[in-house]
Order: structure tokens, then C-alpha cells, then sequence
């Protein structure tokens, strides 16, 4: 589960807020924040669809392992599915 965090945190070198990940709860919330574009005025969010799409995207050019690419995006569609059925 370390692995999945750190992997996590290095997608977004730059944002401190996320040093503080210790558990998979507190992944799974920081990724549904990301999903509902939630720090984004609410003018210009994005719909979960597209955010995942990002999402995904960010992931699979990054220089994570395939296993670490393969984990977070298993864990993104994870959160997604709750995101969409509330």
C-alpha cells in the first residue's frame, strides 16, 4: 500500500498536501477530490469522465512501473465507480 501512495505522490511532485498520505482512505479521498475537480472554481470543472481521462493520461506517461501504472488506474476506476453512482 506504501508503494501505491508514493507512487501516487510522485504524479504531483508539487503539491505538498499530499506528503501527508499515510493511508489508502486518505488516497481513495484525495482521488475522489481530484475526480469532482473539487479545488477548481465550479464555473470550470471538468466532469469526472474528463478527470479520469487526465487522470489516466498523467499516469501512463509518467515514469512510474507498468505494476504502479496498473495500480493506480485499477484504484482510479475503483473511486470513479463510487463518484458516479452518488
Amino acid at each position: 500500500m506504501k508503494k501505491l501512495i508514493e507512487a501516487y505522490q510522485m504524479l504531483f511532485p508539487t503539491r505538498h498536501s499530499l506528503t501527508s498520505i499515510t493511508t489508502i482512505i486518505e488516497l481513495k479521498s484525495s482521488i475522489r477530490i481530484e475526480l469532482k475537480d473539487e479545488l477548481t472554481h465550479p464555473r470550470v470543472r471538468k466532469s469526472p469522465t474528463e478527470k479520469l481521462h487526465f487522470a489516466k493520461q498523467r499516469i501512463e506517461n509518467s515514469d512510474l512501473s507498468k505494476c504502479e501504472k496498473t495500480s493506480l488506474i485499477q484504484l482510479y476506476n475503483e473511486v470513479y465507480e463510487n463518484v458516479n453512482t452518488f
